[in-house]
């Protein structure tokens, strides 16, 4: 072949009849599948990462378009953000300025890529005609009590001079200052996941969407997720941390009793001491009387929990055992965390390492209450605790009771004891401290307190950028000073803008009416068309933007806005891509560009690399297979076209090559509705390797022959639509590819894997024979069917449940009950045994009739014929089976 195929050349021209022809405008549909990939930031080019993504969800909205079905696969920015500020402050611009570049240049990029978007839909966070619903969702959630208004400690990141929710601070290891490992240690844990600074903490008035009230309605519909990866329903499930116990109430002298959360409250009797946090109302009451306690809850505060350590302060107070009478210390530790569990705990050293950490560095009894069950030896608790469950010794009237027995009793014998569940989810902290965000639509004033502003008054648009330190938006004062809606007095506006993850919460609402101007979104519209049937993105976000569209949802349906309460069906999580063996990252210098090796061929080798969930490594060598693909396809068709050389008789190898068309068709459709592209592509090879082969092998049939290259280009098209389309258009296929319906069989494949198999399986066994036998040029190749009767007694054996071994005696007895036309007695035993001995051993992948084996041998000798250049006999065993069995031949080789 000598045609070269040059996607440069022909992508322009495609893609200006596909917009011409408006072929992924989806205008209205009763239900559409709907296809989305999280839409981007906007940092100003598109990488690797963005690419594996909107590739997956192209390929698949082309594949459910072919398949008939009306498709929803829009594309949006997602705009706002602190990195926009900044990289504006470093280029002197503003950030809507190099916002919008960045948009138009990666919309460009996603164009020249040839991705299937409905651009008729595109969405722009940072636009006032978006964020203005932001601001009208934040009133209604007011309206609902779902919006808190609180001082907080909060995460404060010094480099970004803003607030960072708990799901935005990440565990990482990074170098300190020098000041800070004198005092602490070598490494910070706890740093900003845009920036890596390390996070400190600050006491703010915050705005909070009060999630912790969907906690457990998010708990549980994680089981729904039956189509979610595993993985991202473990890590959500662990953020929220459920946990059943148990609220302790433990009277203190002088003051209001304090409770406790506990998810074992029958180690209570090993309780030495209680801990508050700093933020706790008792830790405030105290600091109010006692220096000590006030320095050290005003130092503490100001500090990341990583270097609060250990650290505490002894009260005055005492805590009486609700069990006991025993006064205990009471202390304010920094461990202790305010805004998890009740803000107190009672410490059992013993048997809780947190505890035992304090209770060591503090000189605090430790005393066992809880012994292993089965291990009569002695515990020593003063090095570690033992976490384990057992049986109580020191439990007092509990004693000898196993852990899970005491706990029970306890919870309905003593009054002081409730059962109770915490989470550890965290109220959704939506305040940040900067100007390119949205507005929050409140006012402050001193008469009327938070005021929400008019929704005729929406949107509060952001004013012209002032560069400054901190929030620009607190410099502005033209913005700043406004009027009370409600009394009309001076007052001030709220100068912190919304979490960006707020304009990623409901966009794909926004999608589905994107020019509505009476509500963020149709309601009827969305009621109908979501879920979404499939979303594509990265596991990073299974704690961030996966879970709020999850809470967001919900809370849109309790309102009265939406009637289903989950936003995605299934969810795809696609792996990283490698560049010797570590993230492509443009600060490791190991970024390749997208467009570097051609728009078609980075699409077809990050979607045939691997599957969608998995990483892999980038090589040039690997995408030299995407880019050899694409000239072999499509030379196939030049070479078909301009040679027209051609059979018009059938003859019985142009049957196998018509039934192998067929089993590729079946094949692929099963490999692109896995999300397998990745096997999609091999099929595809392979049956291009094929058609070749049967090209060289004899003068091709004409009707055959075209509809495998027809077949080659409507099934590679998900993957390389430019090429698929070129092809299909030198074949003069009807219309346009992107627009063709997806091939079908011509006869029944439902056993086309097995077809397959036995296919493959002789081959691999003459070959194996000839190797073996050291045969240099076989002269005859005989392939024997086994005789009907055989087939008929694996049926029965085949008869049977699951995973069960075959019993010989009662296989013999069934089979000689049935009308088997055996030959003999002796020929059946025998056949029996090596059945029943190869079955319990390799197990048995079912095997297809005589008649089809037989014809499928007939239709496939000229493979035998073409690779060893020998006469190929095809015939049935009369009675005695000999070697040949049902689904593999017997061979002799002369």
């Amino acid at each position: 072949m000598t045609s070269h195929y040059d996607h440069a050349q022909v992508q322009e021209f495609w893609q200006y009849v596909w917009e011409r022809d408006e072929v992924y405008r989806l205008d209205d549909a009763a239900d559409p599948t709907y296809v989305l990939g999280m839409f981007p930031y906007t940092s100003g080019t598109l990488h690797m990462g963005h690419v594996r993504n909107y590739a997956i969800t192209d390929a698949y909205a082309r594949y459910r378009r072919m398949q008939g079905d009306d498709v929803l696969h829009p594309m949006g920015w997602d705009a706002f953000g602190l990195p926009a500020e900044n990289a504006a402050h470093e280029r002197a611009t503003d950030p809507e300025s190099w916002t919008q570049a960045c948009i138009r240049r990666m919309r460009e990029e996603l164009e020249t890529m040839g991705f299937g978007y409905d651009w008729s839909r595109e969405i722009t966070t940072c636009e006032p005609n978006y964020y203005r619903w932001n601001q009208w969702l934040f009133k209604r959630l007011y309206e609902a009590g779902l919006v808190e208004y609180d001082a907080a400690s909060v995460n404060w990141c010094p480099d970004c001079e803003t607030v960072l929710a708990d799901a935005q601070v990440d565990e990482r290891e990074v170098e300190r200052s020098e000041t800070s490992k004198a005092a602490t240690g070598e490494t910070a844990s706890r740093v900003c996941w845009r920036c890596e600074t390390p996070v400190g903490r600050r006491e703010l008035d915050q705005w909070f969407f009060t999630i912790t009230d969907y906690a457990e309605e998010l708990h549980e519909g994680l089981e729904e997720l039956e189509e979610w990866p595993d993985g991202v329903r473990e890590i959500q499930r662990n953020w929220i941390g459920r946990q059943e116990g148990a609220n302790v109430a433990f009277e203190i002298e002088g003051r209001e009793p304090v409770e406790v959360f506990s998810t074992r409250p029958e180690t209570i009797y090993g309780a030495t001491y209680l801990a508050v946090s700093p933020g706790h109302d008792l830790a405030g009451e105290l600091a109010d009387s006692d220096e000590d306690v006030r320095e050290y809850v005003e130092t503490v505060r100001e500090l990341p929990p990583d270097e609060v350590g250990f650290s505490g302060v002894e009260t005055d107070a005492t805590a009486i055992h609700p069990l006991t009478g025993e006064e205990l210390p009471v202390y304010v530790a920094g461990y202790v965390l305010e805004d998890v569990g009740t803000g107190a705990v009672m410490g059992v050293p013993a048997h809780n390492e947190r505890d035992h950490a304090f209770a060591s560095e503090h000189d605090l009894p430790i005393e066992t209450v809880v012994v292993p069950k089965d291990d009569p030896r002695e515990i020593d608790v003063a090095d570690e605790p033992y976490t384990g469950e057992g049986m109580l010794d020191g439990g007092g009237e509990y004693d000898g009771l196993e852990t899970e027995t005491a706990r029970e009793q306890l919870l309905e014998e003593v009054a002081a004891i409730e059962g109770d569940v915490t989470y550890r989810l965290r109220d959704w902290l939506i305040s940040r401290q900067r100007y390119w965000g949205t507005p929050i639509p409140i006012v402050h004033c001193e008469e009327c307190g938070h005021v929400p502003v008019p929704d005729e008054e929406l949107p509060i648009e952001l004013p012209e950028f002032v560069r400054t330190t901190g929030n620009p938006l607190e410099e502005h004062e033209s913005f700043r000073h406004t009027e009370c809606p409600d009394c009309g007095r001076p007052a001030e506006r709220e100068t912190d803008t919304m979490d960006t993850f707020v304009d990623s919460s409901w966009y794909f609402l926004r999608f589905l009416s994107p020019d509505l101007e009476e509500a963020p979104f149709d309601a009827d519209r969305a009621n109908e068309w979501l879920p979404i049937d499939v979303y594509v993105g990265g596991e990073e976000h299974a704690v961030l933007h996966l879970l709020y569209i999850r809470f967001m949802t919900r809370a849109l349906a309790d309102l009265g806005l939406l009637e289903v309460r989950e936003p995605v069906q299934r969810l795809l999580s696609q792996g990283t891509v490698l560049y010797d063996g570590e993230k492509m990252s443009t600060s490791k210098g190991n970024v390749v560009d997208p467009l570097e090796y051609g728009a078609e061929t980075t699409r077809l080798f990050v979607l045939s690399a691997a599957h969608p969930e998995q990483d892999f490594e980038w090589t040039a060598n690997n995408v030299r297979g995407a880019y050899d693909l694409q000239q072999t396809l499509y030379g196939m068709a030049t070479d078909f076209v301009d040679e027209g050389d051609a059979r018009v008789e059938r003859e019985p190898h142009d049957e196998y090559v018509a039934r192998e068309i067929d089993r590729t068709i079946a094949a692929v459709t099963d490999e692109y509705e896995r999300f397998r592209f990745h096997r999609a592509a091999t099929e595809i090879r392979e049956l291009a390797r094929l058609l070749r082969r049967y090209r060289e092998y004899d003068r091709p049939h004409g009707e055959i022959y075209r509809r495998g290259l027809l077949t080659l280009a409507a099934l590679i098209a998900p993957m390389a639509p430019h090429l698929a389309e070129e092809c299909w258009n030198k074949l003069r296929g009807e219309g346009l590819v992107v627009q063709a319906e997806w091939p079908e069989p011509e006869h029944d494949v439902e056993e086309y894997a097995l077809e397959r198999r036995f296919v493959d399986r002789t081959l691999e066994d003459v070959r194996d024979i000839v190797d073996v036998a050291d045969i240099d040029a076989p002269e005859r190749i005989e392939l024997v069917v086994a005789p009907d009767w055989t087939y008929r007694v694996a049926d029965v054996a085949a008869d049977r449940d699951e995973g069960a071994t075959i019993d010989a005696d009662a296989l013999l007895e069934r089979a000689r009950e049935g009308d088997l036309d055996a030959p003999d007695d002796e020929a059946l035993e025998r056949y029996v045994a090596d059945l029943v001995s190869r079955t319990n051993q390799h197990g048995f992948d079912g095997c297809l009739d005589p008649e089809t084996e037989r014809r499928l041998l007939e239709t496939a000798t000229w493979l035998v014929v073409d690779e060893f250049d020998t006469d190929v006999v095809v015939r049935q065993a009369d009675d005695d089976p000999g070697k040949a069995r049902p689904g593999k031949p017997a061979i002799r080789i002369d």
